[in-house]
């Protein structure tokens, strides 16, 4: 066994020692993702024919981001100074009519550049040199003001720095009116958001709050919780009146935040300023969606943006939430770039999202012998007779595993998509007994190698990886691997907060889908294999009556062309609740006794169904690994 788990399971590399290659068989350029986007953004707003055209890119970089979130991430004086000389705002909602041009000769010649992060920068009056200041891509831009612009900045300048001094003494007012021993515990639960929560980026002022890579300020995958340099940590049991102008607006903004949606709300504050102006935009914003849907009576509005009407807001919110999900479909637009997402209420299934269910479910119902034309049709005939998951079924050990396969490999058809692939648990029998032992220790110990994930690449997807079916059974085996971790990471996320539990790595596991563009730029397994487009639909499987979260899902994803649209989504969502319900049905025939275990989906699998059983890993033909 041990021996075995020496082993390479690459799929080119099975049967030789994993770690022994000289170098990477696919190395990436050295400017793939983020980087690489970095620098042909400002080459392009370099060339662009004036100013205008080149901020707009600047702040789309490139068409790949909306302008609002870079708009939202400027510190106080960029922030005035851009609306001075270019008329763009956020708080506008859209732009505003610019100053006269400077002319021949402007009263002060500013700079704009974009830094290494992929925040525009502006210089303003009485800064130095941006070169000197930041790391930024390339060189700067020449920005130059009229009279005009000089005095607007210096008018906006004053509202903004005595709007800030308000808002930061409203929030003092708050955090002391709540008490020492309140504010610990909001600590201590804004700490465990940042633990358990995705990567997320913020910026207050000219200071960052990170979970994520490089100088993490928060717990996360860096520091260990308490960790002195966690910026909430350092504040436990220290007097308010010794925290910083920046944590007393943070801690409050955090907290507006998760009482709104939980720790997942954070993320749609990602590459922004945490301000009371903000969270109270970003609070309003959802507020409006949410009173589009019929419900009695409609949340109000806040009355203003101090903290006690913002948080009564954030409170309603978070109550409406939880309704809205039997009359609509909540899901997250995810902008990769800047890891940016926003909570959107989809539209109703209709035309070409009915037209790809419907066809989807037919060559499904043929492939697994059962009777309907929607997937609610198919698991309702499925649920009269769930005993065949358990039998052989098209070379497969078990019925579960056949549906899946089939489930994914349709999907990857049916949408057009580069690779399809779903994930689960290996051995119902093993979950079951576990959770009537209530044995939580024992499920936090599994490995990922206890999960599995089915990845089938798309027709034409063996061309987007130079032609060789090795690397996409690699790639597709790559991708499973990552899936099977997020199993691994999610499944803690749904058991009681024992000592054995929270010690434990995980995440809170997803509850709504989400759309992806452009996510082919931070994470190095997605720049790898070319993720630039995406479908995540999770779902939830009860077991023994507990409800697992994220147990289960169907993504999809796409190299390039087109990006999914929210129509795909919904009938994506549709298969991923096919696949759940086949899953709970399992779990249920195992509660009562039957074996029911996932053999299938490991590197052989993948190698053998992707690179084609006629072909060999390196190591059978003799060959070097």
């Amino acid at each position: 066994m041990l021996a075995e788990r020496r082993q390479s399971r690459r799929p080119s590399r099975l049967g030789t020692p994993a770690g022994t290659a000289d170098k990477p068989d696919y190395p990436l350029a050295d400017d793939a993702g983020f980087p690489g986007l970095l620098h042909r953004v400002w080459r392009t707003a370099t060339a662009a024919p004036d100013l205008a055209s080149a901020v707009d890119t600047l702040l789309t970089l490139g068409g790949h981001v909306p302008a609002d979130v870079q708009l939202r991430a400027l510190g106080t004086a960029e922030e005035v100074a851009l609306r001075a000389v270019t008329g763009r705002s956020w708080r506008s909602g859209g732009p505003c009519p610019p100053p006269p041009a400077a002319g021949p000769r402007p009263a002060f010649v500013g700079e704009i550049g974009l830094t290494a992060s992929g925040r525009i920068a502006v210089r303003v009056p009485s800064q130095g040199p941006l070169a000197k200041e930041l790391p930024l891509v390339g060189g700067v831009l020449r920005m130059p003001w009229s009279a005009r612009a000089l005095s607007e900045y210096r008018r906006g300048m004053t509202d903004a720095t005595e709007r800030f001094a308000a808002s930061v003494a409203d929030c003092r007012r708050w955090l002391d009116g709540v008490g020492p021993q309140r504010r610990d515990e909001l600590l201590g639960e804004l700490e465990r958001a940042a633990r358990r929560t995705a990567p997320f980026v913020l910026y207050h002022r000219d200071r960052q709050y990170t979970n994520f890579r490089d100088r993490n300020t928060l717990t996360g995958k860096t520091l260990w919780p308490g960790h002195p340099d966690c910026a909430l940590s350092s504040l436990r049991g220290l007097s308010l009146d010794l925290w910083s102008d920046d944590d007393v607006t943070v801690v409050v903004c955090l907290v507006l935040l998760v009482r709104s949606a939980g720790y997942a709300r954070i993320e749609e504050a990602n590459g922004t300023q945490l301000t009371l102006d903000h969270v109270a935009h970003l609070l309003e914003e959802t507020r409006r969606r949410y009173n589009r849907v019929p419900a009695e009576p409609p949340v109000p509005p806040a009355a203003s943006t101090r903290v006690r009407e913002l948080y009564d807001l954030a409170g309603a919110l978070g109550e409406r939430r939880p309704g809205l999900a039997g009359r609509v479909q909540l899901y997250r637009e995810i902008h990769g770039v800047l890891m940016h997402k926003i909570e959107r209420i989809a539209a109703p299934l209709s035309g070409a999202g009915d037209r790809t269910e419907r066809g989807l479910c037919a060559r499904l119902g043929e492939r697994l012998a059962l009777d309907g034309g929607t997937f609610e049709e198919l698991a309702a005939d499925l649920a009269a007779a769930p005993d065949r998951l358990a039998r052989p079924h098209a070379g497969f050990g078990t019925g579960l595993e056949s549906l899946v396969c089939a489930t994914v490999s349709e999907a990857a058809r049916a949408f057009g998509a580069d690779f399809a692939m779903s994930r689960g648990t290996r051995s119902l029998p093993r979950l079951v007994r576990a959770l009537r032992a209530r044995d939580w220790a024992e499920i936090t110990e599994w490995d990922i190698t206890a999960f599995y994930c089915c990845v089938v690449p798309g027709p034409e997807a063996r061309l987007l990886f130079g032609d060789s079916a090795e690397r996409l059974a690699d790639t597709a085996w790559a991708i499973s691997s990552r899936m099977q971790y997020n199993s691994w990471h999610f499944i803690a996320g749904n058991l009681p907060r024992t000592p054995e539990v929270e010690a434990r790595d995980y995440f809170v596991p997803p509850t709504i889908p989400d759309v992806a563009f452009h996510s082919d730029q931070h994470h190095h397994g997605h720049v790898a294999a070319k993720v630039r487009f995406s479908i995540r639909s999770p779902q939830p499987v009860r077991v023994l009556g507990r409800a697992f979260n994220g147990f289960v899902d169907l993504r999809l994803l796409r190299c390039e062309g087109r990006p999914f649209d929210e129509q795909d989504l919904l009938a994506a969502h549709r298969a991923s609740a096919f696949v759940a319900r086949a899953v709970g049905l399992a779990a249920d025939l195992v509660a009562d006794g039957a074996d029911i275990e996932v053999t299938a989906f490991d590197s052989r699998w993948h190698w053998r169904t992707v690179a084609g059983a006629g072909e060999a890993p390196r190591a059978a033909r003799g060959e070097r690994g």
